[in-house]
């Protein structure tokens, strides 16, 4: 690591609300980890959306204990969204990430995530637990939800990325405080406007398959999100409807870049990849339900993409 008042090349922000029981034992391994396996300088930033458990304690005891690597930041209002706000704006690193706190997204993704930021490739990372290759686990009527919102978001903007949800990003600073002038929510939606809104803009994404096991411990409301998600929906389709959600410039000078029509794009009728991702979805969430191996699936979502 580099010393206490040099910038990071990486800021790993973790959102955080009532993690008493697991916040010290995540961030020491995820601190392990990099140490062990990160090429480049780092730091993690702890955001929390004011605790009402110990939680904030731990985390300026951990700044404590890991001067220069580790940062406490307390928010005095709730909200995942409002959390990354702050703590991305806050941040003096050249790139800005996140990862839930139960690190249910394996690190061994993180590397892969980073690496096209750090070359300049992309502008934007995300992981994904549903692109080719991604092994999940988690309960089956979140795994429904997830791919009904997915597909969702699909039939009504029909975008590229396969996951607007999942908790492991990654941005360039120099993209994101633009970005974050035009998201409009704190709370769970966040993530997806964060990704609608780059490919509103013709941004290259570039997206990393993940392992991911769902944290029993889940703070979601399962209720309470699909609702938000749906009005958040709603408002974006009517804000790009009306010409809304647009940078004001992209100076090529920051390094954003402008992708051309004809990268990253599915070259396929979008009613043709609807349809091929609802069956790829219908028969792999059939597939895990019932426990058995199968290449159907795989190959429905590869169609997608071609």
């Amino acid at each position: 690591m580099e010393s206490e008042n040099v910038a990071p090349e990486v800021d790993i922000v973790i959102p955080v609300y009532n993690e008493e029981a697991q916040i010290a034992q995540s961030v020491i391994t995820l601190r392990q980890y990099l140490l062990q396996n990160f090429p480049y300088s780092w730091r993690i930033t702890i955001a929390d959306n004011t605790s009402k458990d110990q939680t904030w304690q731990i985390a300026c005891q951990l700044e404590q204990s890991f001067p220069g690597e580790v940062k406490a930041l307390h928010l005095d209002q709730k909200g995942r969204g409002r959390a990354l706000r702050y703590a991305w704006a806050c941040s003096d690193a050249q790139l800005v990430s996140y990862m839930d706190v139960g690190l249910s997204t394996g690190l061994d993704s993180f590397l892969p995530l980073i690496a096209p930021l750090i070359t300049g490739q992309s502008l934007l990372a995300t992981g994904s637990r549903l692109a080719r290759g991604a092994k999940i686990k988690r309960q089956f009527k979140r795994e429904v939800i997830s791919r009904v919102y997915n597909l969702l978001i699909k039939l009504v903007f029909g975008q590229v990325f396969s996951n607007a949800q999942c908790g492991f990003k990654a941005v360039r600073k120099d993209l994101v405080m633009p970005m974050l002038a035009l998201i409009e929510n704190n709370e769970w939606f966040f993530n997806s406007e964060l990704l609608l809104l780059a490919e509103r803009n013709h941004l290259r994404i570039h997206e990393v398959a993940v392992d991911w096991i769902e944290d029993p411990d889940t703070r979601v409301n399962i209720r309470k999100t699909v609702i938000e998600d749906l009005k958040g929906l709603w408002r974006m389709r009517l804000k790009f409807w009306l010409g809304g959600g647009k940078l004001q410039e992209i100076p090529v000078r920051q390094g954003i870049q402008v992708r051309p029509g004809t990268e990253y794009l599915p070259t396929r009728p979008r009613r043709e990849r609807v349809l091929d991702y609802a069956a790829s979805s219908l028969f792999e969430t059939g597939k895990r339900r019932a426990g058995f191996p199968g290449q159907f699936g795989k190959s429905c979502r590869k169609n997608f993409y071609n």
